[in-house]
């Protein structure tokens, strides 16, 4: 496992984890992650968000370890993986204690950054870790337990040095009678001294991706807090948001967690994929979830 000296020389930097699990109505997704600001202050963090709360709850950098190899993070006595998660978050706010169980994980083909990944100066690298996967356990969450029995779950990550200053991010692999995952971000990306708009989008659906980004070509027509319409060649996605409700979470900002953004982490939206003027699916979700920052 890697410890606080492993960061020993980095400033201005943070790095976080993105689980996420939906199961009946309820979504729930924790975000454990360490910031670094410019002076070399370092602590580790885990934020949640429900459908209709949200909680940051601060930890000492001592707290914090990692192997990258299996991706297993360690914040005091919770552990984040791809096998699953146990918890015991305690704070003045919330308490939960639980193990939950991946299995079945769906990782993409190839990195979503394509050759930006290769590019270590980037403000924001993204990662998708489990496009889908199963998620079975038990939560208690201030004494209320909750039973997961094939739950829907997704992992990716983000670092760098901050968040763009303005996306949207939107996710959803919960669709009633159909399987597809789909992931899309828009940003404003600094590179080498310019700044333009930079698109990453991965669509699974009957066992292909379709990949559409600014490294192959993609052109974003449109995109705001209803929605988006982006091209690539002879394909199409358009997604329309159509209900939301966000909650608020703390992003970096020069290596500190002093942000606000909101995000709704389950709401309704619509998906509409065209090859040409053909009609790839015309799918609905109430469990998509959604960031938009302008």
């Amino acid at each position: 496992m890697k410890n606080k000296n492993s960061y020993s020389n980095k400033k201005s930097f943070f790095e976080g984890w993105y689980f996420k699990q939906q199961f009946g109505d309820d979504s729930i997704a924790f975000i454990p992650g360490i910031n670094i600001d410019k002076n070399g202050l370092r602590y580790a963090f885990i934020q949640v968000i429900t459908n209709k709360e949200s909680y940051n709850i601060k930890y000492d950098f001592k707290d914090f370890s990692i192997s990258y190899d299996k991706l297993t993070i360690k914040i005091r006595d919770n552990i984040f993986s791809k096998k699953g998660l146990i918890l015991n978050i305690v704070s003045s706010d919330i308490k939960i204690k639980g193990k939950l169980s991946y299995d079945n994980i769906i990782t993409i083909k190839s990195d979503i950054m394509g050759p930006f990944a290769l590019f270590p100066f980037m403000e924001c690298s993204h990662g998708i870790i489990s496009l889908h996967h199963i998620v079975n356990g038990k939560l208690n969450i201030n004494n209320e337990e909750i039973i997961i029995k094939d739950g829907i779950g997704y992992i990716e990550k983000d670092s760098g040095k901050s968040f763009p200053k303005s996306y949207l991010w939107i996710q959803c692999n919960s669709f009633k009678n159909t399987k597809a995952n789909i992931m899309v971000s828009i940003a404003d990306i600094p590179f080498l001294g310019f700044e333009f708009k930079g698109c990453i989008a991965s669509i699974l659906y009957k066992e292909k991706e379709y990949r559409l980004a600014t490294y192959n070509g993609v052109k974003i027509i449109n995109y705001n807090e209803n929605g988006l319409i982006i091209k690539r060649g002879k394909y199409k996605l358009e997604i329309e948001i159509n209900e939301n409700y966000p909650q608020k979470l703390l992003a970096p900002n020069g290596g500190k967690m002093i942000r606000t953004i909101y995000e709704n982490i389950s709401c309704k939206a619509r998906f509409k994929f065209y090859k040409k003027d053909k009609l790839i699916f015309n799918l609905e979700s109430e469990k998509a979830s959604f960031e938009y920052v302008k």
